[in-house]
């Protein structure tokens, strides 16, 4: 087959691309230029710029001399200016609402998946592969394409790919699904990609490498003359209502945080919830963090048409959460109400909630209310 492979300059995609080369493909690679990490938004007290992982210089360079080593066209597509429109902003917004926004799940589906599909078609490649821990089969039963997960338990990324739909999943080729992270450098390797076989993996947002979101936020806001747009000091306040302190911002916060809430008693406290509307940050006990209840909005359903019926699953919340018993039952305006079997820690507005049935994914949605 002719297929356009994504590359980002890492082991996992260099090593997918030196699979399919070996099983005789055609291919065609593609590296995303998305963010400029030189921007003044990405650099420290000093004005240095701060060391990344993701999206850098180095990353396109490493992805060029792979496509040479392997013997195949390399392209570098700028999306710059689509990233920050549909990735970066609305990050930034999503934090001033009081959210905690994941972004690599729209970054995936909406502008990667998107773009180099349009693109492939356009080249006439029969499938876009990436480097995703993730499987994709063909139903004939239920005429559909299934989205599962990576074989590899602790690598799985199929809860970032849960927005593919099935125009795209019928394309979709992830050829290290069916292996482990070690198992992937061993084929960088065993191709001689010796320059990328070794690289550290990348463990933040790609545009915050330093992990400090709101430090971003300030510095992508006074970038844009737009810091009237920051939220100011406010309240902290327990969970009857009574003021127990002050916070710098609301989009320093997020629900389970412990560190960094700067005020002293005699039990730990935790983030329990965050009001835009009244610039206002609820602090409780670790218990006052559960909840049974939610809802999401923007499903897509994969495995079946929206349902009629409650539905029965197995329900993530964030990335690192065990996927936990629920029943969903689908709302109107694409939304859905999901009530867990049992209380479930950190239901956060903004992240995405992910629906398994065993190791495939039913759907998924992004949390805007927990009960």
């Amino acid at each position: 087959m002719k297929i356009a492979v994504a590359m980002s300059g890492g082991v996992d995609s260099s090593a997918a691309a030196a699979i399919l080369k070996e099983q005789g493909h055609e291919l065609v690679g593609f590296t995303m230029q998305l963010w400029d990490q030189r921007r003044g938004i990405n650099t420290d007290e000093n004005g240095d710029p701060l060391p990344s992982r993701c999206c850098s210089l180095d990353d396109v360079y490493d992805a060029r001399r792979v496509a040479e080593e392997l013997d195949f066209p390399f392209y570098v597509l700028n999306l710059e200016r689509d990233f920050e429109r549909d990735v970066v902003q609305p990050f930034v917004t999503s934090y001033l609402s009081g959210e905690t926004p994941i972004p690599c799940v729209s970054c995936n589906s909406r502008l990667k998946f998107a773009s180099l599909d349009r693109l492939a078609l356009s080249l006439g490649c029969e499938k876009v592969a990436t480097g995703h821990y993730a499987r994709v089969e063909f139903d004939a039963v239920s005429n559909r394409y299934k989205l599962l997960r990576g074989k590899n338990e602790q690598k799985d990324q199929s809860y970032f790919l849960w927005e593919l739909t099935q125009a795209q999943l019928s394309r979709a080729l992830f050829p290290l699904g069916e292996m482990s992270k070690p198992e992937a450098r061993d084929a960088a390797r065993q191709h001689n990609l010796t320059g990328v076989a070794e690289k550290k993996e990348s463990q933040e947002i790609c545009f915050v490498p330093d992990g400090n979101y709101a430090g971003f936020i300030d510095r992508y806001l006074d970038a844009e003359n737009a810091t009237d747009r920051l939220p100011g000091a406010g309240e902290i306040v327990d969970t009857t209502g009574r003021v127990i302190g002050r916070h710098e911002g609301i989009h320093r916060y997020t629900i389970g945080q412990r560190r960094g809430i700067g005020i002293a008693d005699e039990r730990p406290l935790y983030v329990i919830s965050i009001d835009a509307a009244k610039n206002r940050v609820t602090a409780g006990s670790s218990e006052d963090l559960l909840s049974s209840e939610f809802t999401v909005a923007r499903v897509n359903w994969i495995a079946l048409d929206d349902p009629k019926e409650p539905v029965r699953a197995e329900v993530r919340v964030r990335y690192r959460h065990t996927a936990a018993a629920a029943t969903i039952t689908s709302l109107p305006n694409q939304r859905a109400r999901i009530v867990f079997d049992e209380p479930q820690r950190a239901i956060t507005p903004g992240q995405a909630s992910v629906f398994y049935r065993g190791d495939e994914v039913i759907g998924g949605g992004w949390i805007v209310k927990s009960m």
